[in-house]
């Protein structure tokens, strides 16, 4: 018998097996935390209820497909899926700003759309935290010297000296971290302009 203190994994344990009745738990247990999320960037309570739902299916989808493999980590999987779900609408529905058509246009109408701002926030820091993500795949000496020179804003006179090597090998060193960069970023298909 399920009850609210059935951990996470083993409610999804227990719906990939069959029992319908473990997702719902789930589905109650987060509900509001996820909707909260959701509305708190959509700002729409239709929109927010859409992306929930929507949010979901695709959450139903993988564990059906078998492709669920977070172990342990369900919420933050599902806050995942709803994020990049609030940055497609975003992206789908691109903000145009509303004003009535009278004789008494007002610039301001068209100029203060505060919605765009918040999506190119939304989508910027997505961007920043998949590029957080790569660095991370790069080997340690790579990394190094990215940090150093992109985070910590240093020369490569002052990288080379804080590593004991020359200036040649941070250069190398840099150069050869932005070409995996790349090679990451498509390996994982991540679009990097909104």
């Amino acid at each position: 018998m399920e009850s609210k203190h059935t951990t996470d994994g083993v409610l999804v344990s227990n719906y990939i097996q069959g029992n319908e009745r473990s997702l719902e738990i789930l589905i109650i247990r987060h509900k509001q935390r996820i909707f909260s999320f959701v509305l708190s960037k959509v700002q729409d309570k239709e929109i927010a209820e859409d992306i929930f739902q929507d949010t979901f299916i695709k959450v139903i989808n993988t564990l059906k497909r078998g492709k669920y493999n977070e172990e342990g980590k369900f919420l933050p999987w599902v806050m995942r899926i709803a994020h990049n779900l609030v940055i497609d609408h975003f992206r789908r529905n691109k903000r145009l700003p509303k004003f009535n058509n009278t004789d008494e246009f007002d610039i301001f109408d068209v100029l203060s759309d505060e919605m765009l701002s918040v999506e190119n926030q939304i989508i910027r820091e997505q961007i920043l935290n998949d590029v957080r993500n790569l660095v991370e795949e790069l080997p340690e000496d790579q990394k190094e010297v990215l940090l150093m020179r992109m985070y910590r804003d240093m020369s490569f006179k002052e990288i080379s000296e804080n590593t004991d090597v020359s200036i040649n090998t941070a250069l190398g060193r840099m150069r050869y971290a932005l070409i995996n960069l790349r090679k990451l970023i498509e390996k994982h298909q991540i679009i990097l302009v909104n």
